[in-house]
């Protein structure tokens, strides 16, 4: 017979399976929460677990277990007494849990049981890289795509999508991926997860050209997941400064053990575990481990604290957008680079219908440059060409190519302290932009002396400007009158008049003869196409012409258009969208990020990746035992490209001051701030609306233009003129660059360095 302790946990037993039918609708359990201004974090640290867990249960991924799932019970009961749900005709459908991956669209909402969802195996999966999987696999989802239907046109050896997020759970691990897929993981150590990703997931992504490579599948690890493979939840500062586990390392040891290698950078936050490829056949997994600080927070925002499911749909959108993420999001820019133009490509099969690898045209190819042979004019501090220079020699601007972003700024004119506010606008990727339909060498520089100015020879040009008077220039076809003293030079970073010759690039050149100035250049390194060349006089060379040394073109067109047609569909899926009006683009602008957080991300990581690809092509020695003269890593890399660098930023500049000239030229407004894509007026009002000169809803012809996309401006922030000249009197600046702070006003006293 029973005891009493007996029949009361029996009937304990049968109260916990009452409860297990009696949790409301996983949307209701977010709602409940919401409703009472609680944190999932807050109902995680009273139940015990974790918050990953709370969010799984909220988007009716996975259910709570025995005594936790009671209480859980018992605090949506309670939480339901005090918020009950509105009354409606219509039963109450919960909202997705997480939106579609690649779209950033929600689906149509339709009901779903309060039940887990079924795992899937992956050969059953039907999530893909460009569509959500089946309801059955993600509740609250719209079915969109048949069961075992790849989409995205990825095929089936990459239909469960580019990446997935690993996470361990009450003892199981967990694989999310994009579009809300959930795959169960049966690998019990970091050896066996690489098989299981390579043999059996279906992760990777296609590639984006025809010579390049498919990309390897990208595997994410949380903090409770390092823990399962017995790797630290974060590095020792020894261990951050290296960027990577010791050698020693056990986990190390086990995969060396299977037969696996890790490149150069080691197992870090960004890791690519492989085996040497057999013929075609690549054998390569990629980590990222965010709390190892994989995910910068000054690009990625939050996305290193979001649950596994948000995170898989973060990353599985850029993914899809952009490319799967190679490392920082300026390791993938520049990585994009080469994978729309691969540096080599299979030849035409021979004779015995053998092929080899050839130099793909319009590629930055692996011998085009030699890495000690490049203009000395082009190269920063401490590069191998330089090492004949006196010990603490600094270059003046005939010496060096200094094309850098606007950071100018100008007292107030009394007419305008009369104004009510300074409004700011930013110029959408700006630099982007900069290199849309720009033309760069791909091979060596050619050196000539007293040239004859060719605006279509990509290079650096060695040439006096300093006659040029901005109080005179040409806006369009026509001679302007200008208060030259109010305007930046188009031709220093700082704004500054040049004084004598100075190293331009092939942009800011061209723009001085615009302006309808003469310019005679007395020396350049040009990058000429063989045509060109044989014009210029070049003697060549056969050795020249079989190693692509002569060559140049729209390198970054592709690059561009990629990153543009992710930075427009991300924002849509904001509701900011290219074809609105001004005044409905301004209210759109308002708050976009807020509509969805997650998207907001990506499009901080789209903006991240464009900055941070173009700032790869010069790369500085970063550690290594390195001393000035001797040469670093990033030199041998077809992509260390300073001059296209160069030439990206002269270009934006230029644009910039282009539409400064036009605006001056027909409104008489001058800018107060610059500072790289942002320009600061004074208004009497606070809107962009209060000083561009729209007419009839048409913006002045090459002058600011609202709207998304690159190249044209939005909102950047209004401050009143008496916040202006109180800062600047704070800190004793007439000329403190406000456009700085022109977003938020917030300026500190470290902004000023006291």
């Amino acid at each position: 017979m029973s005891t009493e302790n007996e029949l009361f946990s029996a009937v304990d037993a049968l109260l916990e399976e009452a409860a297990r039918e009696d949790l409301p609708a996983p949307a209701e359990r977010r709602r409940l929460r919401e409703a009472a201004g609680l944190s999932q974090t807050q109902i995680a640290k009273a139940l015990e677990t974790r918050r990953e867990a709370v969010g799984n249960w909220e988007a009716g991924r996975t259910e709570p277990r025995a005594a936790k799932r009671a209480a859980y019970a018992r605090l949506l009961e309670g939480l339901a007494a005090r918020f009950p749900a509105p009354a409606t005709d219509e039963p109450a459908l919960p909202a997705p849990a997480v939106p579609e991956a690649f779209t950033g669209t929600p689906p149509e909402p339709v009901a779903a049981p309060a039940v887990p969802p079924t795992r899937t195996k992956p050969a059953a999966a039907s999530s893909a890289a460009g569509a959500p999987p089946s309801a059955s696999h993600r509740p609250g989802a719209k079915k969109t795509a048949s069961a075992g239907t790849p989409a995205g046109g990825a095929g089936p050896r990459f239909e469960n999508g580019p990446l997935a997020v690993i996470d361990a759970e009450d003892g199981q691990v967990l694989a999310y991926g994009v579009g809300g897929l959930v795959l169960d993981v049966p690998a019990k150590s970091l050896p066996s997860l690489v098989e299981w990703t390579l043999a059996e997931a279906k992760l990777g992504a296609p590639k984006l050209s025809g010579p390049g490579k498919d990309a390897d599948p990208l595997l994410v690890l949380t903090e409770a997941a390092l823990e399962r493979y017995g790797l630290p939840p974060t590095l020792t500062e020894k261990e951050r400064l290296a960027g990577r586990l010791p050698e020693a390392h056990k986990v190390i040891k086990q995969l060396t053990r299977a037969g696996w290698k890790l490149t150069k950078r080691g197992l870090g936050p960004w890791a690519r575990i492989y085996r040497p490829a057999t013929g075609s056949e690549r054998a390569c997994v990629q980590l990222c481990i965010p709390s190892w600080n994989a995910l910068d927070t000054r690009h990625w925002g939050t996305a290193g604290q979001l649950p596994p499911a948000q995170l898989a749909r973060v990353l599985g959108v850029y993914a899809s957008r952009v490319m799967t993420p190679r490392g920082s999001t300026a390791v993938t820019g520049l990585e994009l680079m080469t994978a729309l133009h691969p540096p080599t490509r299979a030849s035409a099969p021979d004779g015995n219908g053998k092929r080899t690898s050839e130099h793909n045209p319009g590629s930055l190819g692996k011998d085009a440059i030699d890495p000690m042979n490049w203009p000395p004019c082009e190269v920063p501090d401490g590069h191998p060409v330089l090492k004949d220079l006196p010990r603490f020699h600094v270059r003046g601007p005939a010496e060096k190519l200094f094309e850098e972003a606007y950071d100018w700024a100008r007292p107030m004119t009394d007419a305008e302290c009369m104004r009510r506010n300074l409004v700011g606008i930013d110029v959408n990727m700006a630099f982007a932009a900069g290199a849309n339909g720009l033309t760069v060498g791909l091979g060596e520089a050619t050196h000539i002396t007293n040239p004859v100015f060719d605006a279509k020879l990509p290079g650096s040009w060695l040439a006096d400007l300093s006659h040029v008077d901005l109080s005179r220039v040409k806006a369009g076809k026509e001679w302007a009158e200008l208060e030259g003293s109010l305007l930046p030079s188009p031709f220093t970073p700082k704004g500054e008049t040049p004084t004598g010759p100075a190293w331009y690039a092939t942009p800011t050149v061209a723009y001085a003869v615009e302006l309808g100035y003469e310019v005679r250049p007395m020396e350049a390194w040009v990058r000429p196409t063989i045509a060109q060349a044989r014009t210029l006089g070049v003697p060549l060379t056969r050795q020249d012409i079989e190693k692509n040394r002569y060559g140049n073109g729209r390198y970054l067109d592709a690059w561009y258009q990629r990153l543009r047609d992710a930075y427009l569909a991300t924002m849509a899926d904001l509701g900011v969208h290219a074809d609105t009006d001004p005044a409905d683009f301004l209210t759109a602008m308002d708050g976009y990020q807020a509509r969805d957080p997650e998207l907001g991300i990506v499009v901080s990581a789209i903006k991240a990746t464009v900055k941070g690809g173009l700032g790869k092509l010069r790369e500085r020695p970063r550690g290594e035992g390195w001393r000035p003269g001797e040469p670093w890593r990033a030199l041998s890399r077809p992509t260390w490209r300073p001059d296209i660098r160069a030439a990206v930023i002269s270009r934006t500049r230029i644009n910039l001051h282009r539409k400064i000239v036009r605006h001056a030229a027909f409104t008489g407004q001058y800018p107060i701030a610059v500072l790289s894509d942002c320009v600061v007026y004074a208004a009497n009002g606070p809107s962009p609306l209060d000083f561009l000169p729209y007419r009839e809803g048409k913006p002045l012809p090459g002058g600011f233009k609202l709207g998304i996309n690159p190249g044209l401006v939005k909102h950047e922030g209004t401050q009143t003129v008496l916040w202006g000249e109180e800062v600047r009197e704070k800190f004793n600046a007439p000329d403190l660059n406000l456009a700085r702070y022109i977003k938020d006003g917030t300026v500190t006293d470290a902004d000023n360095g006291e």
